[in-house]
């Protein structure tokens, strides 16, 4: 199969593994089901994915590919780590509020198993995180933030972008958010880490 074609039914697949998640949760969501919907084999599925939580991880992975790869670039790079993360928080954020994130959230807590949260974790915070504390570390060595453990400032940079605004989204009391409020949130909180570590 050429690469185009399976990136392809990769999509296809799943978009129909969120219309399910979102329809069944992550219990009644089974790979049969996906297959049957994607017009897939189930062969197709357990070959690239393995099983469901195999499959379930993959859609976490993609879902923090843009977030993992603008770290990864960056930080290749001798850029500015306050510039960094003026550039990341709006992208995390529209990550961490998108629809499809907060699907997976939404399942996630209602899967008694724990085994989508700890998909959810290993490719998504787990990937990203060890790459925020490098660019916090940049920052220190700059000179720019002044802390004494990089997991602590990374810890009050994600409580001053996110707050309480995931489970808000995951339990329905707050929209999607606008591109323009990432924006201004992110600059926000930006200004306020800058305030009290610089």
């Amino acid at each position: 199969m050429r690469a185009q074609t399976r990136s392809q039914r990769q999509e296809e697949i799943e978009i129909a593994a969120y219309k399910l998640l979102e329809k069944s949760g992550y219990a009644g969501t089974s790979m049969q089901g996906i297959a049957r919907m994607a017009k897939a084999s189930n062969e197709t599925l357990y070959n690239w994915y393995g099983d469901k939580q195999g499959l379930f991880k993959a859609l976490v992975t993609r879902n923090a590919a843009e977030v993992k790869a603008l770290l990864e670039q960056e930080l290749s790079t001798e850029r500015n780590a306050l510039a960094i993360l003026g550039q990341l928080g709006p992208k995390l954020l529209g990550l961490l509020l998108g629809e499809r994130a907060i699907a997976l959230n939404r399942a996630a807590a209602a899967d008694a198993s724990g085994e989508l949260g700890a998909a959810l974790g290993e490719a998504g915070r787990d990937a990203v995180l060890p790459l925020l504390l490098k660019v916090l570390e940049r920052a220190q060595s700059a000179g720019q933030l002044s802390f004494e453990r990089s997991d602590q400032a990374a810890i009050l940079y994600l409580n001053l972008l996110v707050g309480d605004l995931q489970i808000r989204r995951v339990i329905g009391t707050v929209p999607p958010p606008t591109a323009a409020f990432c924006e201004e949130r992110s600059q926000r909180a930006l200004s306020y880490l800058s305030q009290i570590m610089g």
